[in-house]
Parts: C-alpha cells; sequence; structure tokens
C-alpha cells in the first residue's frame, strides 16, 4: 500500500525564527545548538539536524483531537526550517534509525492500534496499519523519548 509521511507544516514556528533567547524562555521555548548527530531529529523537514545548526525545543500539539487522545509533547524544530518533509513511499533516515511507535487514529481521532516497530521494519507496519480501513491517518512517535515524529497517511 502507497503511503505519504509528512513534516509539520513549518508556518507555526516561523515566527519563532531568529528571536532573542529571553523572548523565547517567555514563550516556553528554548534554542539548542546541535553538538551531535543523530540526536536532535526536526519534526518539519524530518531529518536530523547537524552539529553546529540550532533547533527549537518546545512543546507541540501534534494530536488536537478532542477526544482522550488529545496529545501534545516536547519536539526539535531545526531554525530556519522552511520546507516540511512530504515523501511518497520513502522513509527518512531520522525514523529509519530508531525505535518507532506507530499509532493508528481513526476520523474521529480515536486511536485503533498501535505497535512499536525498528526502523527498518517501518514499511511493513505502516502497510499493516493503514490496511485497515478504520484507520484514517498514524503517528509515528520515536519511542525512547516518546515524542511525535510525523504523520503518515495513505498516498
Amino acid at each position: 500500500m502507497a503511503f505519504c509521511i509528512l513534516g509539520l507544516d513549518p508556518s507555526p514556528f516561523m515566527p519563532l525564527y531568529g528571536l532573542p533567547s529571553d523572548e523565547l524562555a517567555r514563550r516556553g521555548v528554548r534554542r539548542l545548538v546541535v553538538d551531535a548527530s543523530p540526536g536532535f531529529p526536526d519534526r518539519v523537514e524530518v531529518r536530523d539536524a547537524a552539529p553546529g545548526e540550532t533547533v527549537l525545543l518546545l512543546n507541540h500539539v501534534h494530536q488536537p483531537a478532542d477526544t482522550p487522545y488529545r496529545a501534545s509533547h516536547a519536539i526539535f524544530v531545526r531554525e530556519y526550517a522552511g520546507r516540511r518533509y512530504d515523501g511518497i513511499d520513502t522513509v527518512p533516515d531520522a525514523l529509519r534509525r530508531r525505535v518507532l511507535s506507530l499509532r493508528a487514529f481513526d476520523a474521529h481521532g480515536d486511536m485503533v492500534d498501535a505497535d512499536l516497530v525498528e526502523g527498518p521494519g517501518i514499511e511493513g507496519l505502516i502497510g499493516r496499519l493503514l490496511g485497515n480501513r478504520s484507520v484514517a491517518y498514524v503517528h509515528a512517535h520515536y519511542a525512547k523519548p516518546g515524542c511525535y515524529a510525523a504523520r503518515i497517511e495513505r498516498a
């Protein structure tokens, strides 16, 4: 089954780019300089930021549905990320190299299935989850820290 992996729209984050650190702090955001790769996976471009780049650490509502599954968590956004990842039948390295939790949701935002997968096996689990017609979309989470990584839909 063809699938599409989507990064976050950068538009909501762009007003934060370049703000002084004290202004970011007032908004609950931290700027960090990347010191290792992999280690700081950007949620817009769905790639690991390179050493020396800056990322913004902030809380993001990734599951806005008005259900018990509404959720937010800390994410990294590479400062000045401009184009969201949109890949059909392609898994970016930031997902491929990690253990993932894939969580399948129906059109109402209720979780209907979930499972863990080592990144190299992601296509099989995506196929199984999207093969269930009640699944509207899947969220990928980095399993160890538990934070949102990307959205997966049928292509």
